[in-house]
């Protein structure tokens, strides 16, 4: 895949990749995708699944639409397991993607920075979340999440940064990534995958 090629000239970040190559899809219903992201915050992925579902099932199993979502009462979202902050999250999102008409084709159409600077306005929603739904439901190729704790022990790791503060530590990274560039999103999928393999020592 031509991504590889590209990558594999950071001989460090060369050794991240491996033979495992990744596929970036894009997932309809963005709406839905932000509202699913909300509802699996600080849960774990089995349960994060759990109640997406009961979510779903609230409207016969079927992707419900922003209008149908903001019309279902606060009790009812909270009698699925979710908190009150996140009725109010949900709620804000179905509600400003009916006011900005917010529709997968108006997304697909926009850059990632016009993306992140219109949806960080949504209560609820930061610049992570946005950056994950460029990366995971937008299928978006150049996207680094600086921000993601993943990413920062993997780059600390891989290219020695262990000793720098936080603001030193993210200016190396954004500096490092731009050779990166327009892979990006992949760079951080070796990442993370190499983190997760790699013990801590």
């Amino acid at each position: 895949m031509e991504y590889v090629k590209h990558l594999q000239k950071d001989k460090k970040l060369a050794i991240t990749i491996g033979n495992d190559l990744h596929q970036l899809k894009l997932h309809p219903n963005i709406p839905v995708r932000m509202m699913a992201s909300i509802i699996s915050q600080q849960l774990s992925t089995k349960v994060a699944r759990v109640i997406f579902q009961r979510f779903l099932d609230l409207y016969k199993g079927k992707e419900p639409k922003p209008q149908q979502v903001l019309d279902t009462p606060a009790e009812l979202l909270r009698s699925i397991g979710l908190s009150n902050a996140k009725v109010n999250y949900v709620h804000n999102v179905a509600a400003f993607c009916i006011e900005h008409k917010i529709t997968d084709k108006k997304l697909l159409a926009m850059s990632n920075e016009e993306i992140i600077d219109l949806l960080v306005q949504i209560k609820g929603i930061g610049k992570w979340s946005v950056e994950m739904l460029l990366m995971f439901t937008l299928g978006r190729e150049d996207v680094f999440a600086v921000d993601d704790l993943g990413i920062q022990q993997a780059m600390s790791k891989l290219y020695k940064l262990e000793h720098l503060d936080k603001k030193s530590l993210k200016e190396k990274m954004l500096k490092l990534s731009d050779k990166w560039s327009p892979y990006r999103t992949y760079a951080c999928l070796h990442l993370w995958k190499w983190k997760d393999k790699t013990p801590n020592t």
